[in-house]
């Protein structure tokens, strides 16, 4: 059985991009049979970071986002999509318009919503909206960013987490990383996997000791929480 990731949260900044590349890794180090697929117009993260997996696509075109499908045909198990923001109306009507939810299911896959949030008024309405409109056969994991937020009391004031979990779907709280060793990464353009593990500053640029370990902590315990999601 095949499952598609999709990344999103329509909101700019929540750091929706960091979660992509976190299952990436996650599906690398279970050494799973995974494609990418950016939607970033411009240079998305998921494809910079990981761009032997990834590739571009456009949602303003559908058979650009059937190659998703095609994906799990060719027998690739995992299939992560980072979506760029206000991507949702062009997603949603490429899955009504082919009715991919029901094709996914009667192909034996499934389709995941991992949807990340701030702790902003925007995020929660987002959200919500979601919710409303999303097919009940999807699973929806909202994933709270502590990295872009310390307060999520108005998640969990309008009663999201319930509505989540009554349709089958899961609750977890991304942990923070700290600003400067997350810019680090994104400014070398390196994978969690050389963030941790790449020592040789003659071999290019590299994070210190203590920045590595700080990465190091930080995937493992976010891979810890992904997993819990995932059973």
């Amino acid at each position: 059985m095949g499952r598609v990731h999709l990344v999103g949260g329509e909101k700019g900044g929540v750091g929706k991009s960091v979660l992509a590349r976190l299952l990436a890794q996650f599906w690398i180090d279970q050494d799973a049979s995974w494609t990418g697929f950016d939607t970033d117009r411009t240079h998305g993260a998921l494809l910079r970071h990981y761009g032997d997996f990834t590739r571009r696509i456009d949602v303003h075109r559908s058979d650009q986002l059937d190659r998703i499908v095609d994906a799990l045909d060719d027998g690739t198990d995992e299939i992560v999509v980072d979506l760029a923001a206000q991507t949702m109306t062009e997603v949603r009507r490429w899955l009504e318009s082919g009715d991919v939810q029901g094709l996914l299911a009667e192909l034996g896959h499934s389709l995941w919503w991992w949807n990340v949030l701030d702790d902003g008024k925007d995020s929660v309405m987002l959200l919500a909206d979601l919710l409303d409109v999303l097919d009940p056969g999807a699973i929806v994991v909202g994933v709270l960013n502590r990295g872009r937020g310390r307060d999520f009391s108005l998640f969990e004031e309008s009663k999201l987490r319930e509505r989540i979990l009554e349709r089958g779907g899961h609750v977890m709280k991304l942990p923070k990383l700290s600003r400067d060793t997350m810019r680090k990464i994104d400014i070398h353009d390196k994978s969690f996997w050389a963030a941790i593990h790449n020592e040789d500053a003659a071999a290019g640029p590299c994070l210190a000791r203590m920045e590595r370990q700080r990465a190091k902590v930080f995937v493992r315990m976010s891979h810890a929480r992904i997993s819990a999601a995932l059973i």
